[in-house]
């Protein structure tokens, strides 16, 4: 692992590099435990479980009390200090000490409150410190992934679709979103999961028209679309799938739009590779459910990228081109939503190949009609 790390600080130092920094502070929790290996985890945004210092000769991991052990165990390629009294007044020491003076941070983490902190305790030690906001000098050495990266994130899915398993086999008509959501969780932490990677949707008849729906005391009911949307966490990566399935025979409604949404997910899947466009790609599913009837239906983007966090890079999405790359995990997850009825969504992982995509994914999205004789009330 020691090796990893090596190869990622040493793609960031370019990016350093290039930007003209002495130095770089690292705030965003995934960046910093891909970049070092410590997996604290902040309680809520305005607290930190450390931060990173790194500079072209530096590499310091800075902590409270919390951590200190845990971070001596995870990151023994960095040098730990402990503060005390908050990270904006250890700050500048921290800078003294690495004679860092144009210092980059991660502006999409830090917030306004706290950068005021930190300016105000660098002015009262008068030391002439140039704090510049930097964008995505990790996020896409994150979107690139190794084997093993890619191998930790088929766990998580395996076990987050036995956990699916387990449920669609308990499920009968009665049982409500919060039941099922809970029931999802929980097997798959009995499974090993750390966490559910996010907050489980389960949405059942017209709720499901809610791309995202929060699971509620609604009750499942025979002939009706129910929308699960779950993953699981293991060692840190995330896995996010989605599926629909209905109890007892569909109507001729709900099979129309569950080939439609099918089969604009194998076209779209059909179209990544290496080097092609994740707005081509989204492009692709928008115009077959348009085409089928449903203009206007499909309201959020293609997919994302998956890894450390459930949502990273790149974007499936009509609004931002990125380019694919070997290596990426990218979701294909079209939909078609109708207030009042109901929505159906299909969703997959898949990881970019050079001539092609390849699904993470082992359930059958053909198998989405639970029979009746086994999930009677």
């Amino acid at each position: 692992m020691q090796d990893i790390i090596q190869s990622r600080l040493a793609a960031l130092g370019e990016n350093i590099r290039q930007l003209s920094l002495d130095a770089l502070l690292v705030l965003v929790g995934e960046n910093r435990r891909y970049l070092s290996g410590f997996t604290g985890e902040e309680s809520q945004f305005d607290e930190t479980a450390g931060v990173l210092l790194i500079t072209p000769t530096h590499r310091v991991l800075a902590t409270d009390s919390r951590y200190v052990l845990q971070a001596r165990r995870q990151a023994p390629l960095f040098r730990i200090e402990r503060y005390d009294r908050g990270f904006a007044k250890a700050l500048p020491a921290l800078l003294q000490a690495v004679q860092a003076r144009r210092v980059g941070f991660e502006s999409v983490r830090l917030s306004v409150h706290q950068l005021t902190l930190i300016e105000k305790e660098l002015a009262a030690c008068a030391m002439n410190v140039e704090l510049v906001p930097t964008e995505n000098l990790v996020e896409p050495l994150r979107a690139i992934k190794t084997s093993q990266e890619v191998e930790a994130t088929g766990r998580a899915l395996a076990i987050a679709e036995e956990a699916f398993q387990q449920v669609t086999a308990q499920m009968k008509p009665g049982m409500t979103e919060k039941e099922l959501a809970w029931l999802l969780e929980s097997h798959m932490r009995r499974a090993g999961a750390e966490a559910a990677a996010f907050p489980s949707i389960v949405a059942a008849g017209p709720n499901s028209a809610l791309p995202h729906a929060v699971p509620s005391d609604r009750a499942v009911q025979l002939g009706e679309p129910v929308l699960f949307d779950w993953g699981a966490r293991l060692d840190g990566y995330c896995s996010d799938t989605s599926r629909t399935v209905i109890l007892g025979p569909p109507d001729e409604r709900f099979s129309t739009i569950y080939a439609t949404v099918l089969k604009a997910q194998q076209l779209a899947i059909a179209a990544i590779r290496d080097g092609a466009s994740g707005q081509a790609v989204d492009q692709v599913a928008r115009e077959y459910i348009g085409k089928a009837g449903y203009q206007g239906k499909f309201d959020h983007s293609l997919g994302h990228g998956t890894g450390l966090a459930v949502h990273e890079a790149p974007r499936l999405s009509p609004s931002k081109d990125e380019t694919l790359k070997s290596g990426m995990i990218v979701t294909v997850e079209p939909g078609i939503y109708l207030p009042e009825w109901g929505g159906v969504r299909i969703e997959n992982q898949v990881v970019v190949e050079p001539n092609g995509a390849r699904v993470l994914n082992r359930l059958d999205p053909g198998r989405h009609i639970l029979e009746t004789e086994s999930h009677a009330p």
